[in-house]
């Protein structure tokens, strides 16, 4: 059986590295508030970079919502089962994608819809 205590521990872990990258990012960000290069070349390149910097801030923020959903389930000691079915995630799944919340066939239900 998969140790749930392990899992939280990764899980906060990786929070944390999140957390740490996403204030890297948030820096770099402030830095759009700075006027614009003279050079238009250097304009492009610092509004790409800031397009660039948006989407993975965004990127980031999704994961540690992901996490925070994991982390919660845990301590609901509903971690194991898929939230859709209520069937076992199971754990190869749940080691592979330790933020997932829906069991494979769910899971696979649920990107099929999205298409």
């Amino acid at each position: 059986m998969l140790d749930t205590d392990a899992a939280r521990d990764g899980l906060l872990t990786r929070r944390e590295e999140l957390q740490a990258r996403q204030e890297r990012v948030s820096r770099h960000t402030r830095h759009r508030e700075d006027p614009l290069p003279q050079d238009f070349a250097e304009q492009a390149v610092e509004l790409e970079n800031s397009e660039t910097l948006v989407a993975l801030d965004h990127e980031l923020e999704q994961e540690l919502r992901k996490i925070d959903h994991a982390l919660a389930r845990i301590e609901a000691g509903t971690y194991l089962v898929c939230e859709s079915c209520g069937e076992p995630i199971g754990e190869e799944r749940l080691r592979a994608l330790p933020t997932s919340a829906l069991c494979i066939d769910c899971a696979s239900i649920a990107d099929e819809q999205k298409v």
